[in-house]
């Protein structure tokens, strides 16, 4: 998509970069401009000024710099066009494209209209939970039971969903409005619309942002252990699980503090790793990580890191991610893999070791080629002709989903020897045509 230059100028003429810092940014009057903390690195007395003559913003601490498009392409991990399109619907401008019909820019402007529309009404829904949590002992004391802080509650937006079959009647004053089944907060029985009732019921909830800090769904997990232990919101028009992580809107700032992002499996995780001291947690929403998520971490830092229960089934976790990280494992990149002992999640790992343990783990974790290798190999026999074969078959497809580069060479260099082979022999085997079937470079 192509947008004008000109269009660039008038939405950046219209827009006012004080408004769009101040989203993420609590910023006060200083002279001519205002001062806050900057969001890029971590500081205790704010060197961070936007300018609203110059429509400007500079960090004087570590030199970041930008207007209104920039910054959200930094801090919110936007891409340009993403973050022209979110400017300009703001301040009501069409983002002009002449590849498409009017037809076309027509639906795309009516979905963007029911996404917000949809976003507000899970906000709504977000806001009575977290009325109902103070007012519920045994929701407030599960979370105390876990160790998590009102501070912690808080940044996250956790809240509890009442028992009743119908508790959000009490919030939205048409219960039968299409838009509380198409957010997915009320489910419609067969029988009709007369059977209605609440997704969420006697649980606590963590609400799910998008990069815009924008509500878009909900994981539930029950109080005892009722089954099933956690329920998320099914795929609407805003939430697409595939796509999503969870508490990625509250940990971008730390991700970039700490240099890295750790990948967990459950909402628990995030927040009692945050309350834990390691706040850049983030994970996937009960599915497999995707190419996807991969892509939308790396908007953020350079480092990733896979952190999994040492069982089988975190293996098996481990072994989907490890899918989904390879198309973007540049030579740049760093993306590891951390097994816990088989009885220990992140939490319990911490509360029993300490958080010093937990970081040498962090530290020690399994480098995205050494468990290439690692899966490559499980169960075969290195010794024999056939087992070195087998390996060969099964690594083809993870060496060939890397992006061209010294790291994908070096591992056909090390595959190479593990079959007793040298490393042309291996090349032209599995990519008989040459270069013309190297895979496209990963997008950044």
């Amino acid at each position: 998509m192509t947008i004008p230059q000109s269009f660039i100028q008038e939405l950046l003429a219209r827009v006012d970069v004080v408004d769009i810092v101040g989203r993420y940014v609590q910023l006060k009057k200083g002279g001519a401009n205002f001062m806050g903390l900057c969001p890029f690195h971590g500081e205790k007395s704010p060197s961070f000024s936007v300018s609203p003559a110059k429509q400007f913003y500079h960090c004087f601490g570590c030199g970041k710099n930008g207007n209104a498009i920039s910054f959200l392409m930094d801090h919110a991990g936007m891409g340009f066009v993403e973050a022209v399109q979110d400017l300009a619907q703001g301040v009501g401008l069409q983002v002009p494209d002449d590849d498409i019909s009017p037809q076309e820019r027509e639906r795309a402007a009516a979905a963007r209209q029911k996404q917000a529309t949809l976003s507000d009404v899970l906000e709504k829904a977000a806001d009575a939970y977290r009325r109902h949590l103070r007012e519920s002992q045994r929701a407030i004391g599960y979370f105390k039971g876990r160790g998590v802080s009102g501070a912690v509650a808080k940044r996250y937006g956790l809240g509890y969903a009442p028992e009743g079959w119908r508790s959000l009647a009490s919030v939205f004053p048409r219960y039968d409005d299409p838009l509380l089944e198409e957010s997915g907060l009320v489910i419609v029985g067969e029988e009709g619309q007369d059977k209605r009732y609440d997704r969420f019921r006697d649980r606590v909830m963590f609400p799910i942002r998008n990069v815009k800090g924008e509500c878009i769904g909900f994981g539930g997990r029950v109080l005892g252990d009722d089954k099933p232990k956690y329920l998320n919101s099914p795929e609407t028009p805003v939430f697409h699980k595939g796509r999503e992580l969870y508490g990625l809107f509250e940990a971008r700032t730390a991700i970039r503090e700490h240099g890295y992002a750790l990948v967990t499996e459950g909402y628990m995780d995030v927040v009692a790793l945050a309350q834990l001291g390691f706040p850049n947690a983030v994970a996937t929403l009960g599915t497999a990580c995707t190419p996807e998520h991969v892509h939308k971490l790396l908007r953020f830092t350079d480092a990733v890191v896979f952190s999994f229960d040492g069982d089988n089934a975190g293996r098996r976790a481990a072994r989907k991610a490890l899918d989904g990280a390879l198309p973007h494992a540049t030579d740049t990149r760093s993306i590891k893999f951390l097994f816990l002992p088989a009885e220990h999640d992140p939490d319990s790992f911490i509360r029993a070791n300490g958080t010093d343990a937990f970081a040498q783990h962090v530290g020690n974790a399994v480098p995205l080629s050494r468990f290439l290798v690692e899966s490559a190999s499980e169960g075969c026999d290195l010794t024999t002709a056939e087992g070195r074969a087998h390996m060969a078959s099964n690594a083809r497809p993870l060496w060939t989903a890397l992006p061209d580069g010294v790291l994908k060479r070096q591992l056909l260099g090390e595959l190479a020897e593990l079959t007793q082979l040298n490393a042309r022999d291996l090349s032209e085997l599995w990519n008989p045509g040459g270069g013309a079937r190297e895979p496209a470079r990963a997008p950044a």
